[in-house]
C-alpha cells in the first residue's frame, strides 16, 4: 500500500530518458567511491575525531564550533566528510526516482533500493566509528563497505543500460564467468588485508595526546606481505582470465575490461611498492584507496560482463573455441 502511495507520486514527476539514468548511475558511482576517498584523507590528516559525537559534530552543535577542543582544521575536514554523505543521499535517491519513475524491471529496482539502505547502513557504521573512538576494525568495516556499495552501482549501471524487454545473453562459458567471479572473491580478500595493514600502520585517524586510538597489534610487515601476495594472486587469476578469455574469443568489449582492470591494479600494486619504500606517506594512502575503488569498479564492470540482455531479435554471438 505505501509503496503504491510512492509510485503513485513518483509518477508525477517528468520521465527520465535512458541517458538520464545512466548519468545519475553514473554519479551514484563517483560519490559511493569520492566518500572513501574523503574518508582516507580524514583518517591520513589525524582530523577522525575533529567531530567528536555523532550524528552531532559536538554536543550540542551540528557544526565546527569554535569552542571544541579539536583544532579547526581537523574538524573542517571530518564535517566536509560528513557533509559529502548528502551528496551520496542525494544521488542514491534520484536513481531510485529515476527508475520508479521509468517503470523499469524488477531486478533495475532492487539494486536502486539498495543504493540509499545502504547508506543508511554505512552513516550507521560511520557513527559507531567515531562513537569508538576509531577502532582499527571500525574503519575497516567502513572502508569495506564503501567497496561493496562502489561494486553494486557498477551493477546496477550495467543494469540500467540493458532494455527491459531484452534477452539474457551469456556471453562467456560457465567456467570463465566461475574464474572472474573467483578473482572478485581475490579482490575481497585483497581488501581485507590492506584494512589490516592499515589498522596495524601509522595513520591511526587521530593524534591527540589526550586519546589513545587503539590498533591492530599484528606485525605490519608482515601484514604487507600477506597483502602483496593476495594482490599477486589477484593479478595471477585476471592473467589466467585474459588467456581463457582470448581463448574462446571473447567479445571485445569484455577484453577490453579486463585491460582495464590489469592496468588498473599494476598501477596500485607500484603505488602499494612506493608507499611501503617511503614509509606510507599520507598523500599515497589518499591515492591507493581511489585505485581501490577503482579496481573494485572495473573487477565488477568484468564481472557483469558474462552475463547481458540485448534487445530481442539480436541474434547473439557464439561462444567459440579456438
Amino acid at each position: 500500500m505505501l509503496y503504491r502511495g510512492f509510485v503513485s507520486l513518483v509518477n508525477r514527476l517528468p520521465l527520465p530518458s535512458l541517458a538520464v539514468q545512466k548519468w545519475i548511475a553514473i554519479a551514484v558511482i563517483l560519490t559511493q567511491g569520492g566518500i572513501a576517498v574523503t574518508g582516507a584523507v580524514v583518517r591520513v590528516t589525524a582530523s577522525g575525531l575533529g567531530c567528536t559525537t555523532w550524528p552531532q559534530c559536538h554536543p550540542g552543535s551540528f557544526v565546527p564550533t569554535g569552542t571544541a577542543t579539536a583544532p579547526w582544521f581537523h574538524q573542517a575536514i571530518e564535517f566536509g566528510n560528513r557533509l559529502l554523505t548528502f551528496l551520496v543521499v542525494a544521488t542514491a535517491a534520484a536513481v531510485v526516482l529515476a527508475v520508479t519513475r521509468a517503470a523499469r524491471r524488477r531486478e533495475v529496482l532492487f539494486y536502486a533500493w539498495l543504493m540509499p539502505l545502504s547508506t543508511v547502513a554505512q552513516a550507521v557504521i560511520g557513527g559507531i566509528t567515531v562513537l569508538t573512538g576509531l577502532l582499527w576494525w571500525t574503519v575497516a568495516i567502513h572502508l569495506l563497505v564503501s567497496m561493496a556499495m562502489v561494486w553494486l552501482a557498477v551493477i546496477l549501471f550495467h543494469k540500467i543500460d540493458q532494455p527491459d524487454d531484452g534477452v539474457e545473453v551469456i556471453t562467456l562459458p560457465r567456467q570463465l564467468r566461475w574464474l572472474t567471479a573467483l578473482s572478485g572473491v581475490a579482490l575481497a580478500g585483497t581488501l581485507v588485508a590492506g584494512t589490516m595493514v592499515t589498522g596495524a600502520g601509522p595513520h591511526a585517524g587521530d593524534k591527540n595526546p589526550e586519546r589513545t586510538v587503539e590498533r591492530l597489534g599484528l606485525d605490519i610487515t608482515n601484514l604487507v606481505h600477506l597483502h602483496a601476495e593476495l594482490l599477486i594472486a589477484y593479478l595471477a587469476l585476471l592473467v589466467g582470465l585474459g588467456f581463457g578469455l582470448y581463448a574462446v574469443g571473447a567479445r571485445a568489449a569484455v577484453i577490453l575490461r579486463l585491460k582495464v582492470v590489469v592496468a588498473l591494479v599494476v598501477a596500485q600494486a607500484c603505488v602499494g611498492l612506493v608507499q611501503f619504500w617511503t614509509h606510507v606517506p599520507a598523500a599515497l594512502v589518499t591515492v591507493h584507496v581511489a585505485l581501490a575503488g577503482a579496481c573494485t569498479a572495473a573487477t565488477a564492470a568484468l564481472y557483469a560482463a558474462g552475463r547481458i540482455r540485448e534487445p530481442a531479435g539480436v541474434a547473439p554471438e557464439p561462444i567459440t573455441t579456438r
